[in-house]
């Protein structure tokens, strides 16, 4: 759309940023979400594995990976110095009681595309922003019209497409309504991003190396080949990488341009699901997820208009 040249996008006061440290972070935020996009395409050049396998594999190398990069950064003391404010036996099991939660999602997320349910997991990032505006309201933030439109447009999307096809997936719905809860226990813990990333992996990768040595065709399919060596360590260091650059692009970006930013990793699942790897889409589903992708719209006019001090 043509734009005069005359028109003024400076950010507003409150959201100054030096040029260069903005540019930053729009270009890590952009590159977060393509390589989240990436590692749920990957099992697709994984063969033989099953989405299981590559789950097992993704979680030993993304904690070796994790390690390294933390170690090349010297960011030890701040990741464990996290770790001082977590006091006694309830205290640990406070901070690790939304491991299970982040664990099935990141088996979810790699299992679901080569399993057919890559449209449906697509679905419940695209509804996960849209439920976190209700978690949001049920913990005493008050919703402004357009985040209720939202919520209501997505709603009869939902029951749109439960009366078409009888169900909504289950990997939908575990998507965004799982995923909330784990959000909002890291947040209430209060420990850097980092910091609970790595207790995430430290206690999944263990089990998942167990779990591999009794996977004998998972552990002899790629133990054998120095090809399949070289993707699973592609698998791990795209998935660190990730979220490192995610973790930067919050740290360096407005709140609200990050998560206005964030609604592009859905958008690539969805389209990465229809495309390579083959997901079913009926031309039927485009009223409900048509609803659903005006709720999204709506939250971007409401992000966009808090953003520049609109009313």
């Amino acid at each position: 759309m043509y734009q005069p040249k005359t028109m003024n996008l400076a950010l507003p006061a409150q959201f100054s940023l030096p040029k260069n440290t903005f540019a930053l972070g729009v270009t890590l935020a952009i590159l977060s979400n393509v390589m989240f996009a990436m590692v749920y395409a990957y099992g697709k050049w994984l063969p033989p594995l099953t989405g299981t396998a590559v789950f097992l594999w993704r979680m030993v190398m993304m904690w070796g990976c994790l390690v390294i990069l933390i170690s090349t950064l010297g960011k030890w003391e701040f990741v464990l110095g996290g770790l001082s404010r977590v006091k006694g036996v309830r205290g640990w099991a406070w901070l690790l009681a939304p491991t299970p939660i982040l664990a099935s999602q990141l088996w979810l997320f790699v299992y679901a595309p080569l399993n057919g349910h890559g449209v449906a997991v697509s679905m419940g990032y695209f509804l996960f922003p849209l439920v976190m505006v209700l978690v949001g309201f049920v913990m005493g933030e008050r919703l402004t019209r357009l985040q209720w439109l939202a919520v209501a447009c997505a709603g009869v999307g939902v029951g749109m497409e439960i009366v078409r096809t009888g169900r909504v997936s289950w990997a939908t719905f575990w998507v965004c309504l799982a995923y909330p809860i784990f959000y909002v226990m890291r947040r209430r813990q209060n420990i850097p991003a980092l910091t609970g990333l790595f207790v995430d992996l430290s206690i999944i990768a263990p089990i998942c190396l167990v779990a591999l040595c009794f996977h004998e065709s998972a552990m002899s399919a790629v133990i054998g080949s120095p090809v399949m060596i070289f993707k699973v360590i592609g698998l791990g260091l795209i998935s660190v990488l990730s979220q490192q650059a995610n973790l930067e692009a919050n740290r360096l970006l407005p709140t609200s341009l990050f998560g206005l930013l964030g609604y592009l990793e859905p958008a690539l699942l969805f389209v990465l699901a229809i495309t390579v790897l083959g997901g079913a889409f009926e031309w039927q589903m485009l009223t409900s997820f048509g609803l659903i992708w005006v709720g999204i719209i709506c939250l971007l006019i409401q992000g966009v208009a808090k953003r520049w001090g609109f009313k």
